[in-house]
């Protein structure tokens, strides 16, 4: 009997001894590349984690509009990742709560502009996950995100 070979691993490489200042990328070899997210991340540091963020402004107020709540909830993100001493490029993972994929899957141009817009072209392994509905009946997405700052 034998034993299956598991795929090989791409990974950004470092020296020995060496803390990496951002998190690295990993790709099982023979993958295809993923388009705007990573299918796996690998960092060392202080762990910073939110809670589900949704899209309101500092007066709790929820723009009707589904990117317009995407942006403002990735916007409260990278302000509670600043106040944890993180950047974007140091988010490992984004989950998604949506309440209408199809609302996603239509506003793709649009929500990789404004993701770009406030993250860069830093993509974390994502998860994407639609819903009944979220807490706050008026959101139509919720994210929850996750970085480690280096040590």
């Amino acid at each position: 009997m034998s034993t299956p070979k598991a795929p090989t691993l791409a990974v950004l490489p470092i020296t020995k001894g060496e803390t990496p200042s951002v998190p690295q990328i990993l790709q099982p070899a023979g993958w295809p590349a993923p388009k705007g997210y990573a299918n796996g991340m690998a960092a060392d540091g202080r762990l910073v984690v939110t809670g589900g963020v949704i899209g309101w402004d500092n007066q709790g107020h929820l723009p009707a509009d589904f990117v317009a709540q995407v942006r403002q909830a990735l916007s409260n993100i990278s302000a509670i990742l600043g106040e944890g001493g993180a950047r974007p490029e140091h988010l490992v993972r984004l989950t998604w709560y949506v309440v209408d994929i199809e609302e996603y899957l239509a506003n793709l141009k649009l929500l990789g502009k404004a993701y770009r817009e406030i993250f860069g072209a830093h993509y974390p392994a994502m998860a994407l996950v639609q819903v009944v509905r979220l807490v706050e009946k008026a959101a139509r997405v919720e994210i929850e995100a996750t970085a480690v700052v280096p040590r």
